[in-house]
């Protein structure tokens, strides 16, 4: 850590092996775990909460203070968890009062030129490709892939497992388990792919096909599909999970595909 180069304020708390590159700034009140490589000319705002075993590309900025007027000097946090590789340029920004912070979880990839604002709650194994944004107060689930150039609204929530095609607005809420894509974004299916690599059975992705059939394919309404769901499906834990996204979503969640004549 013994870097003439860098700058690290005397009020950082950062674990002996972490390595700091040269011409890297570390503001006070920030704490860097175990194992984390900090490449030149990042820079570590305060508030700032990094786990171990992490590697932040040159030229990142992590816990600026939120691109929010109402934002008022008040005490925020980033928390990035454990073996979060973070790439070139990305920026994280704190949190508001909202939620009093912004949080990333255990190894994530966040890509080139990424930008995460405000309040937003990214589960563990995510995946942000390069360009993509996220306004605040957002929520995404566990292994969330966000393919390139993807602007999801503020107030968004995405669930677990779901998959986002390069370059989509994000607009509603994108239930869990589901392949997002097309303008205005639709319901293409379920990310079979995803869940097969992380060991979801046959029989069990086919029991969530049938679940969005029922929600996308049959023409019900929201509130119609998911008492069909509840009344003839067998209750699962993701059968639940589903049904409890439906229930919670503020901003609707998308449509389905429907091909124009």
């Amino acid at each position: 850590m013994n870097q003439p180069l860098a700058y690290v304020h005397p009020g950082a708390k950062i674990a002996k092996n972490v390595v700091i590159e040269p011409f890297t700034t570390i503001n006070n009140n920030v704490k860097i775990g175990e194992g984390t490589w900090i490449g030149s000319n990042v820079t570590i705002m305060e508030g700032a909460r990094i786990g171990k075993n992490c590697n932040i590309f040159p030229g990142s900025v992590i816990s600026a203070v939120p691109q929010d007027l109402k934002y008022n000097d008040e005490d925020t946090t980033v928390e990035i968890g454990d073996n979060v590789t973070i790439r070139e340029c990305v920026t994280i920004n704190r949190g508001t009062t909202d939620r009093m912070k912004t949080v990333i979880g255990d190894n994530c990839l966040i890509m080139a030129y990424c930008h995460v604002a405000h309040d937003c709650i990214v589960g563990k194994n995510c995946i942000f490709s390069n360009n993509s944004t996220l306004a605040g107060h957002i929520t995404i689930g566990d292994y969330v892939v966000l393919a390139g150039m993807t602007a999801v609204h503020q107030f968004v929530s995405i669930g677990n497992h779901a998959f986002v095609t390069g370059g989509s607005l994000v607009r509603k809420d994108v239930p869990p388990y589901v392949k997002a894509a097309r303008e205005p974004l639709s319901y293409v299916g379920i990310n079979s792919v995803g869940l097969r690599r992380r060991g979801y059975s046959t029989e069990k992705i086919r029991e969530i096909q049938d679940i969005y059939r029922i929600l996308y394919q049959k023409n019900y309404n929201n509130t119609q599909a998911a008492e069909i769901i509840e009344a003839e499906m067998q209750a699962t834990p993701e059968r639940d999970e589903i049904l409890q996204f439906i229930k919670n979503s503020h901003r609707g969640i998308m449509k389905g595909y429907f091909k124009s004549n």
